[in-house]
């Protein structure tokens, strides 16, 4: 309950943020602010894109405590990275993103599929996705981050981050080892050097995104071969990484074009 401009007495929705605290076997590694749902995915997901969790790695067990506000994920390999939780970076992301050791690390040699990008998916993903039931939608203050396949999104998922958002991506791709040169990664937030990393790191060859870039970004996306789309509202997009893999075969003219009103939600949104 609150009150509005006009003074009136009025009640909405708010997200409810709660910290999770992750260990990796023995080892504390991180305690995230988050909404709490898929704690499993957000785990196996934060640890894979941070290098901890090895794509061969066997998980034995995954236990969450909600009482604790705890989860430990168990692996066969015994493990420790005491050196690498001491060299932390805090990123641009909301929410405070946090990233271990050199934020570079695994993406030396790499070079994603060279995956085309038809125009029709991005204009149709871009529809869909934007009108789904969203906490977003219902009480903003959120980021999400979706998985696709061509025009078809597969997974979504939100959170108060859009780093976790994205973890929780990561981590449903572990645990149902799914293949990921066909898909198309869709974020609700900025397309930073952070957000590009944890695509590259997932092997996802597209990048899309409502909103901007930043220039580290587009450099790491250049140097990995990620094809990069921002801006992507109604009938516009700009795409600042592997243009030659774009495939204009949407009629821009039967497109919708965005409303004012839904442009400013999204730059609350942004």
């Amino acid at each position: 309950m609150g009150t509005d401009h006009t003074g009136a007495k009025t009640e909405i929705r708010v997200v409810e943020e709660r910290p999770l605290t992750i260990f990796l076997n023995s080892q504390e590694i991180v305690t995230a602010m988050t909404i709490g749902d898929y704690p499993e995915y957000l785990a196996l997901g934060f640890l894979r894109n941070q290098g901890m969790l090895l794509s061969d790695d066997i998980v034995t067990g995954v236990d969450f405590d909600e009482e604790l506000e705890t989860i430990v994920v168990r692996t066969e390999r015994e493990t420790s990275y005491e050196e690498k939780v001491k060299k932390k970076t805090r990123t641009s992301g909301c929410a405070v993103g946090t990233v271990f050791g050199d934020m570079m690390e695994g993406l030396e040699g790499l070079t994603l599929p060279q995956a085309e990008l038809r125009t029709s998916w991005l204009y149709s993903l871009s529809k869909t996705i934007n009108t789904m039931p969203s906490l977003y939608l219902e009480a903003g203050a959120i980021h999400g981050t979706v998985l696709c396949r061509e025009d078809q999104p597969l997974v979504y998922m939100e959170d108060v981050g859009r780093h976790n958002a994205v973890d929780k991506i990561a981590g449903w791709l572990f645990r149902h080892q799914e293949e990921t040169e066909d898909k198309i990664l869709y974020t609700t937030g900025r397309l930073t050097s952070e957000m590009v990393i944890k695509t590259a790191q997932m092997g996802i060859p597209v990048l899309a995104s409502r909103s901007g870039f930043t220039a580290w970004g587009v450099e790491i996306a250049r140097q990995v071969g990620l094809t990069l789309v921002g801006r992507l509202r109604g009938q516009r997009f700009v795409c600042l990484s592997g243009e030659d893999r774009l495939i204009f075969d949407a009629d821009v003219t039967s497109v919708p074009k965005e409303d004012r009103k839904h442009r400013r939600k999204s730059a609350l949104h942004d």
